[in-house]
């Protein structure tokens, strides 16, 4: 048969079959949209939900089964499906699908995909206190400058090469403030310190710390005057209490320690020796109904040997343990080479040495002098510090104009 000669296909059945094609695949791409809306609604669904994850594994094994490709496809297809509904699922209403980068940072935040602007441009805490070692951004201004840090504390004052250096003011964020001396970014020379509650020190400082000659008043009306040794009383001080006790000696780290001498609110005294804030070693306790005790202390206790005097003269003597005489030797004292006349001679060095120590602890070195030059000398420093704290602000409103748009450095 020629060429010619062969039938060719009607031209209605081929129209026919591509028209079914294309029906085939409009209701295909259809059905798949459909499909895919009905998908997404039932995954609102936890019921759903589980039935997809527990039908997923099934394919799996199935398609091992059978080992067809197909199904491993499927499979695969259909977990990829699950991750990419999961991910946006809570983004249709808005629109707004978000990518799975934006899903891996927001479910894994130590995951660091890419870097934000905000990281790029965050600032060091400044922690602020006495003696702290605190942290600034490089600047090499000098002059009289308005600094503002990012807890909220602000100095205003002299700066050298990007340090406070010289006289200046420094706020604490509502909780005082500080005007004084500053060498190196550090209080340094004289100042006043002056906290919300209502406390206050005047007095010397080196870096950093209060340090030399200063009174301290407490918000409860307590004061220390005296010596200061880094940021703590140490050595010569006067303690005044609010209820009208006194003590006047020697401190070691901010305690009674050495000697000194104490007022009590009830009248009582004693004078001699302290450790660690209590009384300890050789004293003499002067009682305000006239009794009087001299002789050795352990921990704020009579221990030893030592003396009881009463105010109508009598006497009891011997050895003390834990504040209660325990052997008496002031009746057998006549008899001569007895055990308690050896006893009572150790009595009598015991209050000697007891008297000589209250004696000592009297003459206490006197700092009233010194501490009076040094808030003398506070005083003039923090009068300093405020006069350039206002010449800053004055510089900064002159570089800028209106105070209300002040440019401020916030480091």
């Amino acid at each position: 048969m020629s060429p010619q000669s062969k039938p060719l296909p009607h031209h209605h059945n081929y129209r026919r079959n591509y028209h079914k094609k294309s029906l085939i695949c409009c209701s295909s791409s259809e059905a798949l949209l459909a499909t895919k809306i009905i998908v997404l609604k039932l995954w609102k669904f936890a019921q759903f939900r589980v039935l997809i994850l527990i039908f997923l594994p099934s394919v799996y094994l199935f398609s091992l089964s059978y080992r067809s490709s197909y199904l491993r496809i499927l499979f695969i297809v259909g977990l990829c499906s699950v991750i990419v509904i999961s991910v946006n699922i809570n983004s249709l209403n808005s629109g707004n699908i978000p990518s799975v980068r934006l899903f891996v940072a927001r479910k894994f935040p130590s995951l660091k995909l890419y870097k934000s602007d905000h990281d790029s441009k965050t600032h060091p805490l400044v922690v602020w206190s006495i003696g702290s070692k605190a942290r600034f951004e490089s600047n090499t201004g000098s002059g009289f400058l308005v600094k503002v840090y990012s807890n909220g504390d602000v100095y205003e004052g002299e700066f050298y090469k990007g340090k406070c250096s010289g006289s200046g003011v420094y706020y604490y964020n509502l909780n005082g403030r500080y005007e004084g001396d500053w060498v190196d970014q550090k209080y340094d020379g004289y100042g006043v310190e002056t906290w919300a509650k209502g406390s206050r020190y005047r007095g010397q400082y080196r870096h950093g710390l209060r340090h030399g000659y200063g009174v301290y008043r407490f918000y409860t009306g307590d004061m220390y005057a005296g010596e200061w040794f880094k940021g703590q009383c140490h050595g010569c001080g006067v303690h005044t209490c609010e209820d009208g006790s006194k003590y006047v000696g020697e401190f070691k780290g901010g305690i009674k320690h050495g000697l000194g001498h104490y007022h009590f609110r009830n009248g009582d005294t004693y004078a001699g020796e302290y450790f660690a804030d209590k009384m300890h070693g050789f004293g003499v306790y002067q009682f305000a109904n006239g009794h009087r005790y001299e002789g050795g202390w352990h921990e704020g206790r009579r221990q030893g040997f030592g003396m009881y005097t009463f105010r109508n003269g009598d006497t009891q003597s011997g050895h003390w343990d834990n504040g209660v005489l325990m052997v008496s030797t002031s009746q057998d004292s006549s008899v001569s080479g007895s055990s308690s006349s050896v006893s009572h001679v150790k009595v009598l060095k015991a209050v000697q040495e007891a008297r000589r120590m209250a004696e000592k602890a009297i003459r206490v070195a006197d700092v009233d002098e010194r501490v009076n030059r040094a808030v003398t000398a506070a005083n003039r420093a923090a009068n300093a510090a405020r006069v350039a704290a206002v010449k800053a602000v004055q510089n900064q409103m002159h570089q800028h104009g209106d105070i209300d748009d002040l440019p401020l450095d916030i480091v």
